[in-house]
């Protein structure tokens, strides 16, 4: 586990932490299997994954489609946020993390 947060993950966090968004609990870099998520919400299965500059080249994105496979055979699902979106429009961000919880 790394020991902090990216600012973008900060900032997400900010808002999904303490069942900060519609009551829905999430963890921030929980395990599963030999990845640490960045967040997830467990009783959805969705794990979501904030990704910067570091997943922008062809073994990068690669790697994450080997993580994302890997995530999704342990039947997670598996969305990918860009930094940018986080920054630009963390509530549209949010939005579409509502969209990929069950309804209730």
């Amino acid at each position: 586990m790394r020991g902090s947060l990216t600012d973008a993950e900060t900032i997400l966090w900010s808002r999904l932490k303490g069942r900060g968004l519609q009551g829905w609990r999430f963890r921030r870099q929980h395990p599963i299997g030999p990845f640490i998520a960045d967040f997830a919400c467990a009783r959805a299965r969705l794990i979501i994954e904030v990704d910067g500059a570091t997943h922008s080249t062809q073994d990068e994105r690669d790697a994450d489609a080997r993580r994302t496979a890997y995530l999704e055979s342990c039947s997670w699902y598996v969305l990918r946020i860009r930094n940018a979106d986080v920054y630009e429009n963390l509530n549209g961000v949010l939005n579409t993390i509502l969209m990929h919880l069950p309804s209730e």
